[in-house]
């Protein structure tokens, strides 16, 4: 076994493999990255095709020890790639997928023409596209799509790339060679985890692949309220599965949130980078954390807001909270889904808080395990009543 430290996606990983294991079944197995489709396991169809520093490569006749100190980005890791946004709008507009077998894969080659071709020559497109195959769509519509976005970008003055990223000749990645050793990049920076080394300025601003607001308010005074989101053991203490590590310092807090979805448990460990505004009574709590058992990784950030209710008697919890989860719970999660639960974690936090200001006993103790196998079942019971009552609501109407 060998162990494998590069940055996939953004995030470093430092994991063991064996020598004879691909890039694609490292990213698949032991990241849970399976947006990299395998088809041909010869480096002929381009289904397994992902960025090698920068560079379209096939993974599946890529060695993921050839990879030390590399960066890996996936499909998952183009979610917010501005060029990969307007392809995909564009596959979509041209019918250019089928059972998207081979999208992926199409993408991140198509997403390296729009940067390089000057402009949208069919010729080069279905050249730079061939070793992609699609048994599906005949490609008239990929071609479209790709000729789409390329004219687009070149009328908003958006210049090609020369090279699109390529800083050296040969192969994807022989350019670690170059200098006859490789010097790996250190794997642990990027995973923050829950430890003295963390200090404030450790912890990055992000863009959130998702963002959900929601609203509740306390029959407290906002500079109350205020002051207790300064608390951070009594927040901690009212969230279903949070606990804190270390005593909190300043501007940083260490801590555990613990989750289980059906059979799959994680435990992320990190810290989080607090922000508070006395002067807006606003804050903001950006944080990382990873799962070394499933090799789960997330970020989150929370926006708070406080709005005087009642002449002051009263204060309304404006949240904005956004977070991307890549790994095993990231493939199980729906967007909806997770609306639905924000929805009711958000209200199991204000109820805990509520009785935590008000100093009565709460009934029972925040859970040690966030489970969203249960919050899921009362979701779903709630879907359905809603659904059924729409159907006897509107049959009633029509007799």
């Amino acid at each position: 076994m060998n162990t494998i430290a590069l940055h996939v996606n953004r995030r470093a990983v430092e994991l063991s493999a064996e020598p004879r294991t691909s890039l694609a079944d490292f990213v698949r197995d032991k990241l849970d990255l399976t947006g990299t489709h395998l088809g041909c396991e010869h480096g002929v169809c381009g289904a397994c095709t992902v960025l090698l520093d920068g560079v379209p490569a096939r993974s599946c006749i890529t060695y993921a020890v050839a990879c030390e100190g590399a960066d890996i980005t996936t499909i998952e890791g183009l979610d917010e790639d501005e060029v990969t946004t307007e392809l995909r709008a564009a596959f979509t507009r041209e019918h250019a997928l089928q059972c998207g077998y081979c999208t992926p894969g199409m993408l991140v080659s198509a997403r390296d023409l729009v940067l390089r071709l000057p402009d949208a020559d069919e010729r080069r497109i279905r050249v730079g596209l061939s070793g992609n195959l699609c048994r599906c769509t005949g490609y008239v519509g990929i071609v479209r799509a790709v000729q789409s976005v390329i004219e687009a970008r070149r009328a908003r003055n958006i210049a090609p790339q020369a090279g699109g990223g390529r800083t050296s000749l040969g192969p994807a990645g022989s350019g670690r060679a170059a200098s006859g050793q490789i010097e790996p990049r250190p794997a642990r920076q990027a995973l923050v985890a829950a430890s003295d080394s963390v200090v404030p300025g450790t912890i990055p601003d992000f863009t959130p692949a998702t963002v959900l607001d929601q609203r509740f308010s306390l029959p407290y005074p906002p500079a109350k309220v205020f002051a207790m989101f300064d608390d951070f053991a009594g927040i901690a203490a009212c969230l279903p599965g949070v606990s804190l590590a270390a005593p909190p310092r300043p501007e940083c807090v260490e801590g555990v949130i613990r989750v289980r979805l059906g059979p799959i448990a994680a435990s992320f460990e990190g810290a989080a980078r607090v922000e508070r505004d006395p002067a807006t009574l606003s804050g903001r709590i950006v944080g990382i954390g990873t799962d070394q058992r499933n090799h789960s990784a997330t970020q989150g950030e929370i926006r708070y807001r406080l709005i005087p209710l009642d002449g002051g008697a009263a204060t309304s919890v404006d949240l904005s909270i956004g977070y991307t989860l890549t790994g095993m719970l990231a493939q199980v999660g729906r967007p909806g889904l997770v609306r639905d639960l924000a929805r009711r974690l958000v209200a199991e936090f204000a109820g805990n808080l509520d009785r935590h200001m008000s100093g009565a006993p709460s009934g029972q103790a925040a859970p040690a395990e966030l489970s969203f196998w249960s919050l899921a079942s009362d979701v779903l019971r709630a879907r359905l009543a809603r659904m059924f009552g729409r159907v006897f609501t509107g049959k009633g109407g029509a007799e």
